[in-house]
């Protein structure tokens, strides 16, 4: 017989609150496609990436060519923790195969997958982001 215990919860403190609301903010823009306006989150001039510094501009014309093969891409958030100046989410992400993605033709198939992301804020905005995106699930989707 396994026994499982519930995890421990911190309460949330206002500044949680607030990092929430920034992120939900974030989000927003990331749902309305509006990726110049996501680069008022990232540290200036660069932010880092999977530990590699970028330029905020490359940070947000990574998305152009995923929004160009699903126009309709979404993330939903499914889960949301905050450790101090860390914010972890896991997403599903989906979208509708209409335009070109890395070589593949449009095949109006709906996809969906889940991503994983570790912020890392400084100063009220991201300097740190690793993420890890299922895109493996997304190309068996669509060929």
């Amino acid at each position: 017989m396994s026994s499982q215990q519930a995890p421990s919860v911190l309460p949330e403190t206002a500044a949680d609150d607030s990092r929430r609301l920034l992120y939900q903010s974030y989000i927003d823009y990331c749902n309305a496609h509006d990726f110049k306006s996501m680069e008022k989150f990232y540290t200036t001039p660069t932010i880092n990436i999977n530990d590699e510094p970028w330029p905020t501009e490359k940070v947000t014309a990574q998305f152009e060519p995923l929004v160009q093969g699903f126009p309709d891409w979404k993330w939903e958030i499914r889960h949301l923790a905050i450790d101090g100046d860390y914010l972890s989410l896991h997403f599903r992400v989906s979208g509708t195969h209409l335009g070109t993605f890395q070589g593949v033709a449009p095949t109006g198939r709906k996809v969906s997958t889940t991503q994983f992301t570790l912020y890392h804020l400084v100063d009220g905005k991201y300097a740190d982001v690793w993420d890890m995106t299922d895109m493996e699930t997304v190309m068996k989707q669509i060929q």
